[in-house]
Formats: C-alpha cells, sequence, structure tokens
C-alpha cells in the first residue's frame, strides 16, 4: 500500500489492469461500481427487488421459529458455520436467521483472537467449547476455518500448524456428523470488485466504519492467496458428511434466502410448510465441488 498526498492508495492488478483505488476517496470509482454486482461470475445483473424479498425472508423466518421449538422438543442441535472473505455477509445473513428467533437457545460465536492461555491449548479447544447443547441453534461467524485461510495468508501461523490443522480437521467433522448434531458449512462468496465496494461503503458510513480494519487494507493485494487457500480448503475438508456449500453473495438478498432455503430444506422438522420454503436457487447455492 503506497501512500499519496495523505491518502490511502492501493494498486491493484486486477483482470490484467492495474487501478489505483482510495479507500478514503468518499467518491467510489467508477470502475468498482459498473463491475460490483456481477464481478466473481455472479449470475444476476440486479439485485434481488426490496419488497419481494421482505416478504420471502419473512415466511422463511416464520419456519425457523419452527425449528426452533422441533430443536427444544426433540433436543436436537444445529451447527452452522459461515466463513467467506472480508465483507461476505457473513454477520448480515446470521443477523437474517437470528431475528426472530429466542435468543436464549440461538446464539452466535464470533470469537475474537486467542489468548496466550488459549494460543498454547489444541487449536480446536475453543472453539469447542461453544458447540450446541440439547435444542440449541448455533451459528459461527467464522470458526476454526480461520486457519485454513485468513492465518497462512496473513502469516498467523506456521506452515506445520497449517498442514496439522487440515490433516486433524476432517476427523473433527467425522465426529460431529456422528454425533448426531446438524451440521452446516457455507462459504459466502464474493467477487473483487464487490469487496472493495463495500470496503469503500464501510469507511464511508458512521454507523460501519467499527467493521473496517487496517487488516483488510493489507488484505486487498493478497486477493489470489486468499484464492488459493480458499480452493485448497474447499478440496480437503469437503465431504459427504460435512459439505461446504458455497453462496454467490454479491447480492445480499438472494444470498440469505437461499442460505436459509437450504437449512429449512435440510432440516426435517415438525410443521414445515414445503410450498413457504420454496425452491433453492442454484445458481446461487450449491456443492463446493459444483460452484467453484
Amino acid at each position: 500500500m503506497t501512500g499519496r498526498m495523505g491518502s490511502r492508495t492501493v494498486e491493484l492488478e486486477i483482470g490484467g489492469k492495474t487501478r489505483l483505488f482510495d479507500i478514503d476517496d468518499p467518491v467510489l470509482a467508477d470502475w468498482v461500481e459498473d463491475a460490483a454486482l456481477t464481478s466473481g461470475h455472479h449470475p444476476y445483473k440486479e439485485k434481488l427487488d426490496a419488497e419481494d424479498y421482505e416478504k420471502e425472508l419473512r415466511r422463511l423466518q416464520i419456519e425457523l421459529v419452527k425449528v426452533q421449538f422441533w430443536l427444544q422438543a426433540t433436543g436436537g442441535r444445529v451447527m452452522a458455520l459461515f466463513e467467506g472473505r472480508d465483507a461476505a455477509g457473513k454477520g448480515g445473513t446470521i443477523n437474517a436467521i437470528r431475528a426472530y428467533m429466542n435468543p436464549r437457545s440461538a446464539r452466535t460465536v464470533a470469537l475474537s483472537k486467542p489468548s496466550e492461555t488459549e494460543r498454547s491449548q489444541w487449536y480446536f479447544q475453543r472453539y469447542v467449547s461453544h458447540f450446541p447443547s440439547g435444542g440449541e441453534f448455533v451459528l459461527f461467524d467464522r470458526s476454526w476455518y480461520n486457519r485454513a485461510v485468513v492465518e497462512p495468508v496473513m502469516g498467523f501461523c506456521s506452515k506445520e500448524e497449517y498442514h496439522l490443522f487440515m490433516d486433524q480437521v476432517p476427523h473433527l467433522e467425522k465426529m460431529i456428523e456422528q454425533d448426531g448434531i446438524h451440521f452446516f458449512k457455507l462459504w459466502l462468496d464474493i467477487g473483487r470488485e464487490m469487496q472493495i465496494k463495500r470496503f469503500h461503503d464501510r469507511r464511508h458510513d458512521p454507523l460501519k466504519v467499527w467493521k473496517l480494519s487496517p487488516m483488510d487494507i493489507a488484505a486487498l493485494n493478497k486477493w489470489e492467496d486468499y484464492t488459493g487457500k480458499r480452493d485448497r480448503m474447499l478440496e480437503k475438508t469437503h465431504s459427504k458428511g460435512a459439505p461446504w456449500m458455497v453462496v454467490k453473495a454479491n447480492d445480499k438478498r438472494r444470498a440469505r434466502l437461499n442460505v436459509i432455503r437450504h437449512m429449512l430444506h435440510a432440516l426435517d422438522y415438525e410443521g414445515k410448510d414445503k410450498k413457504a420454503l420454496g425452491e433453492i436457487d442454484e445458481k446461487i447455492i450449491g456443492k463446493a465441488p459444483d460452484m467453484l
């Protein structure tokens, strides 16, 4: 990252062209605005209509309330991991899921960086302590998969720690499956221009500026490194019992609806209204080998 006239200007190689991006400039560059929605091979050129989105979301949220009653009656457990690049929409998707669920048994886990004590423990230990008890619906806003992508790209773990993680994680997830937890892994995928646009939006929104960190800016030139680690993670840790679902998330509305639909279709809960669920958009969500 290079500074020019006191600004934070980044030189980016995108599509064979060198682009200059100044996140402090309140006017978003045309090359970002024009390409954002369709970047990363997103299949739609327009966002889903807001009114249609709200109607569909309400129907799905009613079904999620039914799921919570079912879990409480049966002692069932649901756990979902939300991963993706910074600004992919993980937190917003989780909020849409939990909006009308009882927070006593539907909770979000968003862990900060490990303490000195946690760094001396088995890597998965601090995550396992947050696994669901009977009747709980737990959503991880980032998870142990930090070690598969963010940590090696940013130099926060050693090569040995990374390879050990990649060897161990399939065994952990096999145990989760065998123990009867309803387990979902979701990678929210966005295009490069969309990520830049969302970073810019955060920088200039006084209510969201706290979401933008110096690490986000530092990662802008590591797009291909992230892509390589993401692809290896999806290849090595996708399994029949713990599949990765990839969600095309440039349009947050379509992404949220299809994440919720996917989860509801997979759960055999009492009172399911299949008509209310609607059809899953296979252009937006699918198993990792089919989507990337």
